[in-house]
């Protein structure tokens, strides 16, 4: 799967995760993912939290928008972002 993909409703995303990172950051990854670090730890479903909240922040969407679809417990995580496809897969280019 490439980093990101527009679906009929969204944006489908693939990041990389690095928890317990000194502060919270999305960027360009690979032509596979994007890359996140996250301060939170991979507890209790602490880093998905945070990984929920940086995206939404980063495409300017509500955290409801922000969907994990599959990687709870990987590093590498598949997420739907819900809005205008052609809109967010410009914001993820710049990234």
């Amino acid at each position: 799967m490439p980093a990101w993909r527009v679906v009929g409703d969204g944006l489908a995303i693939a990041i990389r995760v690095t928890p317990r990172a000194g502060r919270d950051a999305l960027g360009a990854g690979t032509d596979d993912h994007l890359i996140a670090r996250l301060a939170a730890a991979p507890v209790d479903g602490q880093a998905n939290a945070a990984l929920i909240a940086l995206v939404a922040k980063a495409f300017g969407l509500p955290r409801r928008a922000v969907t994990l679809v599959a990687g709870d417990t990987a590093r590498v995580k598949r997420l739907h972002l819900a809005g205008d496809g052609a809109a967010l897969a410009q914001i993820a280019a710049a990234l």
